[in-house]
Formats: structure tokens, sequence, C-alpha cells
């Protein structure tokens, strides 16, 4: 676009362990520790730490958004989870934020899913997460109960579905 001062960004397709994807998640694990850790709150309880825990055998797909000048810039992973496919680790960078990136990476996300054949996608976020929640719902994410392993570990979770076909 002519006198855009945006970046154009694309959509990589990376392995769990691929360290730009680690660094993106280390960030995410800061920013969440600081939203939901209170003053003298303990460290994530152990059914906490093991609801979140994520196998990377589960992994189908990990996705990074990376800048025009090579800078990744958001991440997202799709697990198998109980028959469902699960969106993981959502995180687009401070400064990326507002201009439509996590939007675009869900929507990436959607388009592998149903290339797939998967009927709906599903998803947890807290409740100190607004900026998510109101990205999911706008983007056509309903509630759904919470499910396991959420259910007694994190009880104000949010969880969403999204069909797809």
């Amino acid at each position: 676009m002519s006198g855009s001062t945006e970046r154009l960004f694309r959509f990589e397709r990376v392995e769990w362990d691929d360290p730009r994807a680690a660094v993106l998640r280390a960030r995410m694990d800061v920013e969440m520790t600081a939203r939901y850790a209170g003053p003298g709150s303990p460290e994530l309880d152990d059914a906490v730490t093991a609801a979140l825990r994520i196998d990377p055998a589960d992994i189908l797909a990990t996705v990074l958004v990376v800048d025009g000048d090579g800078t990744p810039i958001a991440h997202a992973a799709l697990r198998t989870h109980d028959g469902d496919w699960e969106v993981k680790r959502v995180i687009v960078s401070d400064d990326q934020r507002g201009r439509g990136v996590g939007r675009a990476l869900m929507n990436e996300l959607e388009r592998i899913a149903r290339a797939a054949g998967v009927p709906r996608l599903i998803l947890q976020t807290g409740s100190k997460q607004p900026d998510a929640v109101a990205l999911y719902e706008k983007i056509g994410y309903t509630p759904i109960p919470i499910y396991e392993p959420y259910i007694e570990a994190i009880p104000h979770s949010f969880c969403f579905e999204k069909l797809l076909a």
C-alpha cells in the first residue's frame, strides 16, 4: 500500500522445538506469570503446571508469524486433545499488537485445520487475558464448558470452540 507504514508478515510452519518458537513461548511464560501472579502468590502449583504442560508428541502444527525483516513476531500451535484439535500458546509480541497479527495467525490455524478436515477447534484461555477473549469472540469463537485438564486445575478458565465445517 502506498503511504502505509505497516510491515508485511508471513507464516512459517516450524517444528515445536524451533529455537525461535521457544523464545516466543518463553516470553509468553514471563507475561502470563506477571499477569497471574499476585503479591505473595506462589509459583504455579503442580496441578496448574500439569494442566498447561504440552507433550511435543501431541503437536500437529507450530506456526510462526515472521515480519518482513525475518523477525518472528507471533506463535501458535495446534495439538491433538481427546479427539479435538486445540489451539495452544498463542502469543503476539508486545510491539506488534493491534495490527491484526493475532487475527491473521488464528485464520492460518483455521486454514490448516480445515485442510485436514477438522470440524472444530477448541481453546482455553484465562480470566486475566481479556485481550485474548475479545479476539476469540470477535473472530467467531463461542464459549463452551471448561474441559479437562482445566476443570479442577484452572476452574476460572474460559474455553471456546469454533466450528469449521
